[in-house]
């Protein structure tokens, strides 16, 4: 059965079938095989969506595009751009620097790339950086949605491995804040040698000004984030705090956001979270299928005969969800592969907070490389121009990134640091 459902999959895949549809197709095939009734696939879909930390996607998702309809993020930009912008270099780091905070409310890379890159990659390329390097440079630095808090990729972790969402949460900061720092490192380095971006200060705002313009979009992230961890509400609820705030912002102080702008809004939202529902529900039937069919057990048991330490699991374990990220879409490699690798990393001694970090870091590197990468066809669709062409552009922020992975995954204390702080009883 198991075999089936993995070579239905593989095919689908290699059909330019949705991953989605894919995922689906391959476990009704595993219903088939194994003579259950096709009512347990209405039952295990239903159930992989009845999660009410999973209210916490479409709100999110609804948040950040309100954010890009209602200017907030548009004054995050010069927020950012008075702070880094005056140095050589300083409109890649601009990037960064906004994407930083924005994800600190939207949990979306993608929700990112759309809001962010719409500003920034015009304004890149007017200021003489090459088409294909301002759309790599926002695919990569939207990256930082799903690992700085709130994250959606980390509220599905903590659903499927039965992990503490709060301490997901701020165990990400380390990571996020690393991956942030590098990145805007080497473009400063990289702008450098390029003799790019000399005038990147035209039109940079005082950082007094852009402070008091941005104001209330720099309250956002202040309140979603300290409402969760002082406990005034769960990451759900904040969530919805972040839609309301946002929905205040953009048409009563902003007034950006008119009635009329609110359909198209709602429907886009709707069409994003409707996506990774399905996802969801066809990747819970499929994980249930094969922890059914002893899948994980089988696999635990492998990995602890091959791999006979943690640092070397850890390392087997990256290099398997590089590969698998790059074909398989974050949300649905982590809701079928955490309830599988979670327990076999707890049985080397790996903390599940952690381990959920290393998976989260790893997986949305896939947001950035071919041939499924979702940022890359996004920041694409800005910038309009084909995939292809930002591959090379591409490498040097890729190698980035694996080198913080390898630090996330051998340095614990860079996540747990923090969590431990805060939880500590």
């Amino acid at each position: 059965m198991t075999t089936g459902m993995l070579l239905t999959m593989v095919l689908c895949f290699a059909l330019s079938v949705s991953v989605a549809v894919s995922i689906g197709l391959s476990a009704m095939l595993g219903i088939q095989l194994s003579g259950a009734n096709m009512l347990i696939s209405v039952k295990e879909m239903f159930s992989s969506i009845n999660k009410f930390p999973l209210a916490a996607i479409p709100f999110f998702i609804l948040a950040g595009n309100l954010m890009e309809t209602g200017g907030i993020s548009r004054r995050l930009v010069e927020f950012a751009k008075s702070l880094v912008g005056g140095v050589q270099g300083g409109l890649p780091m601009t990037c960064v620097l906004t994407c930083m905070i924005f994800a600190a409310v939207s949990g979306s890379s993608v929700a990112t790339t759309f809001a962010i890159g719409a500003i920034l990659i015009p304004a890149l390329i007017k200021h003489g950086y090459p088409t294909a390097y301002a759309a790599a440079l926002q695919a990569t630095s939207a990256e930082l949605g799903v690992i700085i808090p709130p994250s959606i990729p980390m509220i599905l972790y903590g659903v499927s491995a039965e992990v503490s969402i709060g301490e997901l949460f701020i165990a990400g900061f380390g990571p996020g804040l690393l991956i942030g720092g590098a990145l805007m490192a080497f473009v400063y380095v990289y702008c450098k040698i390029k003799g790019w971006g000399k005038s990147d200060g035209d039109g940079r705002l005082s950082v007094g000004r852009a402070t008091w313009q941005a104001s209330w979009a720099l309250m956002m992230p202040v309140i979603i984030l300290g409402g969760i961890y002082g406990g005034i509400f769960t990451p759900t609820e904040a969530s919805a705090v972040a839609v309301a705030y946002a929905l205040i912002v953009g048409m009563v102080i902003y007034r950006e956001i008119g009635v009329k702008d609110l359909y198209v809004i709602l429907r886009k939202s709707v069409l994003s979270s409707a996506v990774i529902m399905f996802i969801i529900a066809n990747a819970g039937l499929f994980a249930f299928l094969i922890t059914r069919a002893g899948v994980p057990e089988a696999i635990g048991h492998w990995l602890e005969a091959v791999l006979k330490s943690p640092a070397m699991f850890l390392l087997g374990v990256n290099l398997a969800l590089f590969i698998i990220g790059m074909f398989i879409e974050t949300s649905a490699a982590i809701i079928v592969l955490a309830p599988i690798l979670a327990p076999v990393a707890m049985h080397f001694g790996i903390d599940p907070v952690h381990f959920g970090l290393i998976m989260v870091v790893n997986l949305a590197l896939g947001m950035i490389t071919p041939p499924f990468g979702v940022n890359l066809f996004a920041a694409c669709t800005v910038a309009r121009i084909s995939l292809d062409r930002i591959v090379v552009h591409l490498i040097p922020f890729v190698l980035v990134i694996l080198a913080c992975l390898m630090v996330v995954t051998y340095v614990p204390g860079l996540s747990l640091g923090l969590r431990d702080l805060v939880y500590a009883k």
